[in-house]
């Protein structure tokens, strides 16, 4: 069985994560999506919530694929969560050039920790490419409209956040 993990803090969900989710999935048996309590990033939503943001959104992702999709909080190392899952590949979504530096490195210091464990890389789709969740949260946050960005579950959830 091929399982993959797609890594990230999800903060919130974006149409950008689920277009690399949907894509992911037609490319292994199992898709991990580990959510990352990285309490340094000071997330606006909790780890409970994110996850069950996800799990929302991906409920009918796993019907329509016909891939095992399941939500997987982590605070280790990402070498480690993928050992712990028994994921063959990690899989990272790419937006710009920036993000492919970042990634290389990260890249070639899991590389020295497993060399049994692949990254794939997946380029966001061109619609999503400019979309990261921290600019998603700015934007709500100023009373900006993100519903170009977001489900309409997710941008209920950003309003009600920001008292919207």
């Amino acid at each position: 069985m091929r399982i993959g993990l797609y890594p990230g803090t999800f903060d919130p969900i974006t149409l950008g994560h689920i277009d690399i989710i949907t894509r992911a999935a037609g490319l292994v048996d199992k898709l991990v999506i580990g959510v990352a309590i990285n309490r340094d990033k000071g997330p606006l939503f909790t780890l409970e919530e994110r996850v069950a943001m996800i799990e929302a959104e991906c409920e009918t992702l796993s019907d329509l694929t016909g891939t095992e999709i399941v939500v997987h909080p982590f605070e280790n190392l990402l070498i480690h969560c993928a050992k712990d899952v028994g994921a063959s590949m990690i899989i990272r979504g790419l937006r710009a050039v920036a993000d492919f530096e970042y990634e290389y490195q990260m890249v070639g210091m899991n590389r020295q920790l497993n060399t049994e464990i692949e990254t794939v890389f997946l380029m966001a789709e061109a619609q999503h490419q400019a979309i990261a969740s921290k600019l998603v949260k700015e934007i709500a946050r100023l009373d900006g409209d993100v519903s170009k960005f977001v489900t309409p579950r997710v941008n209920a959830e950003l309003l009600a956040r920001f008292g919207k």
